[in-house]
């Protein structure tokens, strides 16, 4: 086993992971990105990647925020906590870009590709060149917000008193144009996600508002909108110890609040509608 990565590949489990493709061209290349901090970018991000080892897919990752490194030292105290309690937890291997050259963005990324099924990459919460160089070749591209109109203005502006949307913003526009740049160079499309975290779990007039704005928006510049995380403390404990959702049955229950947020995570995971093997089943 090579330091800091399980494939996570035993019994009829193996003979699936067999049977999945290999090579970089194969690789499912999923991006989170947004350029507003503070949306639950990189929590979202590996969570999703944990999820996705733990049924037996390949993962990388690829955290592009030499500054905070955010995913890679929530991995790294995975790591650690694997190394301190012995237990047997999934670890994706994971890089940390230099933010400075095009050269050691593509090695990693041609070096993480390699033999993975899906490369989960995390973006700096500001306008970077990586970040959209990153962007242009995601499969699945999710950009996190929070549930409040201060995040929506990222992709698009409302009427004061109407909240109707009114145009477009900037950051629209731009993934507007790495669709249209992606799909110039190789045919393909992106799946762009908009993803809704810190949902309140009692409904709110803004909630209603905000949801209603996303799917004027959605219409005229063709992303899909689905449920994320839910505003929860214990996303923000786990992270010393770089255990996620998934961990629960290893390290014990944690009550009934989090068995809800282990389901937030599976409603997540099925509205992303990655591809993967059917032999492949989420841990319950």
């Amino acid at each position: 086993m090579r330091a800091g990565l399980l494939w996570v590949c035993t019994g009829s489990i193996n003979r699936g992971c067999d049977e999945l493709p290999q090579g970089a061209e194969k690789t499912h290349i999923i991006v989170f990105a947004n350029e507003k901090g503070g949306t639950g970018k990189s929590t979202t991000a590996v969570h999703v990647a944990i999820a996705l080892a733990a049924k037996g897919a390949r993962v990388a990752c690829l955290d592009l925020d030499h500054r905070q490194r955010t995913m890679g030292r929530y991995l790294d105290n995975r790591a650690e906590t694997m190394r301190r309690t012995g237990r047997d937890l999934v670890i994706p291997r994971h890089k940390t870009g230099d933010g400075k050259t095009a050269e050691n963005f593509e090695g990693l990324f041609a070096e993480l590709s390699e033999g993975a099924d899906f490369l989960v990459i995390d973006t700096p919460g500001r306008d970077d060149p990586f970040a959209r160089m990153a962007a242009v070749r995601a499969n699945t591209l999710v950009t996190p917000m929070n549930d409040s109109f201060v995040d929506f203005d990222l992709i698009g502006q409302v009427h004061p008193e109407t909240f109707k949307v009114t145009r477009p913003s900037f950051y629209s526009e731009l993934i507007w144009e790495t669709r249209k740049a992606r799909a110039k160079e190789d045919g393909s499309t992106i799946d762009w996600v908009v993803l809704r975290n810190r949902l309140q779990h009692i409904e709110a007039r803004n909630m209603r508002r905000v949801s209603e704005a996303l799917d004027q928006l959605a219409k005229r510049v063709g992303f899909r909108v689905i449920p994320g995380l839910g505003e929860r403390v214990i996303y923000r404990e786990l992270f010393p110890a770089g255990l996620t959702m998934l961990d629960s049955r290893d390290f014990g229950e944690m009550g009934l609040a989090h068995v809800a947020a282990r389901q937030e995570l599976r409603e997540m995971m099925a509205a992303l509608a990655l591809p993967e093997p059917a032999a492949l089943t989420l841990v319950a």
